[in-house]
C-alpha cells in the first residue's frame, strides 16, 4: 500500500474515529490528538499483514484513550472547580450523531465510570461492537468485558438524562430560560426547572464559576440570574448547535464567552452545563 492510499483509508476512517475518540475522552482537543498519534502510528504500519484496517484503527484509538484517560484522572482531581467535557460543534463530526450519547449531560455521567467501563460501555453500546471484538479492543477476557458493561449499564441506567422529543420542544425551553434570566424573572425561571434541577460549572480556574454543583430550583435560579448581572450586559448571545443539541453561546467581537447548555425532557429543565474555561470554548470560535 503505497502512502497515499494509506492516507486516503485513515481519511475514510477518520470521522468514526473522531467520534469513539471524543465520547471516550470528552475533550475535542484530546481526541485530535490521539488521532494524531494514530495516524503516525498506521503510517509506520506493514498495511500487508493488517487484515482489517478499520478493527486496526479502531484498537490503537481506544488503547491511546484508555491510556489518555488513566492520566487525565490525575489531572482532573487537580482541577479547579468542576471539570465538564469540551463542548463540540456538531458539524465537526461528519457522521450522523447519535444525539444520546453525543450529549454533554451524557458525557458528564460517563466521566464516573472508570477508564475500562467508559471503554467497553463506549465501544459495545454506542459503537455496537460484540463482545468478542470489544474484548480483544481492550485486551481483557471476554468475561471481564461483559461484567464492565453490566457495571457501566447499570450507572448509566439509574441516572440516565433525559431529552425532548424534538429539537422544537429543546430550543423552545432554552428560549424561555434564556429569556426569565435576561429578564431578571425569579419565579419564571423556578418554573422552568424541575425539583431535581443540578447546575454545573465549569471555569478552570480562568474564568469565575462556582466550584460546586448548584442543586435544586430556587438556587439554581438565583445562581443563573446573579451570574448573568455580574457578567455585565456586553455580548451578543446566539443560538449554536453543540453536542447535538440547541445551546446558547455568549460571543464578545467574535470571541465566546460562555456556553450554556440544558438537559430537558421536553417540560422541565434537569441539568445545565455552564461553560466558561477559555480554553475549552475555543473549539467554538
Amino acid at each position: 500500500m503505497s502512502p497515499d492510499d494509506a492516507a486516503e483509508l485513515f481519511g475514510a476512517h477518520r470521522s468514526r474515529l473522531f467520534g469513539l475518540a471524543y465520547r471516550m475522552l470528552g475533550s475535542a482537543a484530546e481526541a485530535e490528538d490521539v488521532l494524531q498519534e494514530a495516524h503516525v502510528r498506521w503510517q509506520a504500519a506493514e498495511h500487508e499483514t493488517i487484515e482489517a484496517p478499520g478493527g486496526w484503527l479502531t484498537t490503537v484509538v481506544s488503547r491511546l484513550c484508555l491510556d489518555q484517560l488513566k492520566s487525565a484522572r490525575t489531572r482532573r482531581e487537580a482541577y479547579v472547580g468542576t471539570w465538564l467535557p469540551e463542548p463540540l460543534p456538531t458539524e465537526r463530526l461528519a457522521e450522523s450523531p447519535d444525539l444520546e450519547s453525543i450529549s454533554l449531560a451524557f458525557l458528564v455521567l460517563l466521566e464516573a465510570l472508570s477508564p475500562l467501563e467508559r471503554a467497553v460501555f463506549v465501544l459495545r453500546e454506542v459503537f455496537d461492537y460484540d463482545f468478542a471484538e470489544v474484548a480483544a479492543i481492550v485486551g481483557r477476557e471476554e468475561a471481564a468485558c461483559r461484567q464492565l458493561a453490566h457495571r457501566a449499564r447499570e450507572h448509566v441506567r439509574s441516572k440516565r438524562p433525559r431529552f425532548a422529543r424534538s429539537r422544537e420542544q429543546h430550543e423552545q425551553l432554552l428560549g424561555a430560560f434564556l429569556g426569565a434570566i435576561a429578564q431578571g424573572d425569579l419565579d419564571g425561571l423556578q418554573r422552568l426547572l424541575a425539583d431535581d434541577v443540578v447546575a454545573w460549572s465549569d471555569g478552570g480556574g480562568r474564568a469565575r464559576a462556582a466550584r460546586n454543583p448548584v442543586f435544586g430550583p430556587d438556587r439554581v435560579a438565583r445562581f443563573m440570574i446573579g451570574t448573568a448581572k455580574k457578567g455585565g450586559a456586553h455580548g451578543t448571545l446566539s443560538l449554536v448547535e453543540i453536542n447535538g443539541w440547541p445551546a446558547a453561546v455568549l460571543w464578545d467581537d467574535g470571541v465566546a464567552l460562555a456556553a450554556i447548555s440544558i438537559e430537558t425532557d421536553g417540560q422541565k429543565i434537569h441539568s445545565l452545563q455552564l461553560l466558561v474555561n477559555p480554553d475549552k470554548l475555543a473549539a467554538l470560535h
